[in-house]
């Protein structure tokens, strides 16, 4: 299934290059910037029925946007960026159908188990997701924080997909290396997260065409959905178009079992 998106940087909807964010904003890569506000998306999405989308906030100065494109789809958006124990609750206050956190349970390349379980006992694994996205170093994929900057020492591996689907309602992987090339996407890592993902996952990096959404569908057994951002029209891209995007996802509901 297709995941639609929001991400947002310095208040305004962008598609950038992954890996080119930088703390110190050198070196950013924009393939996009949107003429419109983040509502604009967050209600395209509620008209078309298309929930479960994400909200990223790519670094400071992004809260009024996000909260604003909360608004205009009440239940029907994550959001991620920031998030921690201090603030999860208010984001699903402010319309959140779940939030996203990564860099915050994480210290010195190391998952901190106490800070993960603290935000379940804080608003439960239902309406928690977390975000594993990863690099590949040395023929493994190893999760990275901080704007996708800092290797952890946690394997995105079958052990570690298991081990933390207990404490989250979902996976939120981009593969950083190829997210905003519009070259493909890593069909290895999909494969494997179709393999080894115990339960619902979306994975974002490298879409540029309908056809990577079937191969992600086949690949990832119906268990693995799909963040097309680049390339979607609606993100001034020309592999994808976001209507047919929508087709497929009702396409792929009515033959679904009842």
């Amino acid at each position: 299934m297709f995941r639609p998106c929001i991400d947002l940087h310095a208040g305004r909807v962008k598609q950038i290059v992954g890996g080119s964010l930088m703390d110190d904003g050198r070196g950013l890569r924009t393939n996009f910037v949107s003429p419109h506000p983040p509502e604009w998306f967050a209600a395209l999405y509620r008209r078309d029925g298309q929930r479960g989308g994400h909200v990223i906030q790519l670094g400071p100065g992004n809260e009024p946007a996000a909260r604003a494109a909360l608004a205009a789809f009440p239940g029907g958006l994550q959001l991620g960026g920031g998030v921690q124990l201090n603030n999860a609750a208010a984001w699903l206050d402010a319309g959140a159908s779940h939030v996203i956190v990564t860099s915050w349970v994480f210290t010195d390349g190391e998952l901190r188990a106490d800070r993960l379980q603290a935000l379940v006992k804080a608003i439960g694994t239902a309406r928690l997701v977390l975000d594993l996205s990863c690099r590949l170093r040395d023929g493994k994929y190893w999760v990275v924080t901080d704007r996708w900057q800092k290797f952890t020492r946690l394997e995105v591996g079958h052990e570690t997909l298991l081990r933390l689907a207990d404490s989250c309602a979902e996976f939120l992987i981009h593969a950083a290396d190829v997210e905003g090339l519009c070259r493909g996407i890593d069909a290895t890592l999909v494969e494997q997260l179709g393999e080894w993902a115990p339960i619902p996952t979306t994975y974002a990096g490298g879409a540029k065409s309908l056809a990577d959404l079937e191969t992600v569908t086949r690949l990832g057994r119906g268990r693995v959905d799909l963040t097309i951002g680049s390339a979607l029209d609606i993100f001034g891209g020309t592999g994808v178009r976001y209507a047919d995007a929508v087709t497929f996802n009702r396409r792929q509901a009515a033959a679904a079992p009842a």
